[in-house]
């Protein structure tokens, strides 16, 4: 059975409307718009300048929402994110000014350039969709989407993010740099501002009601089963030493169901699987050192997992 033909539409309409402003990323737009579907949030890594803020610009304002930016430095304190509270000597009264992170749609630029501490101020808002400010707890508007971007690591005045933050991102994949071809539509293009096409295409109320559809997506036993024993490959492989989280097959499973509904089916497949286990997965697994010396990478053990763990066949209802 497939889903509605008005959300498929919808789906297709807001890939072209973000291709718009920016060309030949049609693999990392389906990603961002799979994340969003299931509440997940993205991590998105690359070096300066190959649209990975333009990309989140781009969803952003096709979806009618609220939308914040927070570029980090070292000097990036954690109530620069979640908000602070200040005494108004008229009225003797605390008021609470909310930071960047209340709102829909949150771009984290070079979250890989604060500090650990300030990095921290995300977790609970990132998992538990809420802030605690001098112990008050200030809910975040549902929805809520964060695409944090990192450059390269070996860059200079990074910081390595921490298992528990990077755990936190459903999703990590790169942003390469584009074709020749794609290159050159850019630098022809280039008098106009890229997201002056974009437009509204949706908005929240329709967003939460996708999101919601997209939990009664089915998911077979025999697939279940496929997920627990893709990760338990990853938390006994001789060249890995920190495998997958729970946290990560939930992720997982969250992302093929919404993968599933985004291409018009209310099932999902071992396919479905495969091409979202990478995006899922690589980022929660930590190699051996020997591994690393040896030349083995978290994409080749992952694609290897793959490869020897066998997929079911048949699907039953």
């Amino acid at each position: 059975m497939m889903v509605t033909n008005e959300y498929t539409g919808l789906f297709e309409q807001l890939e072209n409307n973000i291709s718009r402003a920016i060309v030949g990323k049609n693999t990392e737009i389906k990603l961002l718009i799979t994340a969003l579907l299931s509440g997940g949030h993205v991590l998105l890594e690359g070096v300066p300048g190959t649209g990975k803020t333009m990309l989140i610009k781009a969803l952003a304002k096709s979806i009618e929402s609220t939308y914040r930016r927070i570029q980090c430095n070292p000097d990036l304190l954690p109530t620069d994110i979640t908000g602070f509270t200040i005494y108004h000597p008229k009225n003797e009264e605390f008021v609470f000014r909310p930071g960047p992170v209340l709102t829909n749609f949150l771009l984290v630029d070079e979250i890989n350039r604060a500090s650990t501490k300030t990095q921290s101020a995300l977790l609970e808002a990132m998992e538990e969709k809420q802030v605690t400010v001098d112990g008050e707890i200030h809910q975040i508007s549902e929805p809520f989407f964060v695409l944090a971007t990192q450059n390269p690591i070996e860059f200079e005045g990074t910081y390595l993010l921490p298992e528990a933050q990077l755990d936190r991102f459903m999703m990590k994949f790169h942003m390469d740099y584009p074709s020749k071809g794609e290159e050159e539509d850019l630098l022809i293009n280039q008098i106009k501002d890229p997201l002056e096409d974009v437009e509204i295409i949706t908005d929240v109320k329709t967003l939460i009601k996708i999101q919601q559809e997209v939990k009664e997506v089915f998911v077979s036993k025999s697939i279940v089963n496929y997920i627990i024993n893709l990760a338990n490959r990853t938390r006994n492989h001789e060249h890995i030493f920190l495998g997958v989280s729970p946290r990560g097959t939930l992720a997982l499973m969250n992302g093929i169901k919404s993968l599933a509904f985004y291409e018009g089916r209310n099932f999902v497949t071992p396919d479905d699987v495969k091409f979202i286990l990478p995006y899922v997965f690589n980022h929660r697994i930590i190699l051996h050192p020997e591994s690393q010396i040896s030349g083995e990478t978290v994409e080749s053990i992952c694609q290897m997992i793959i490869d020897d763990t066998k997929a079911p066949v048949r699907m039953e209802k």
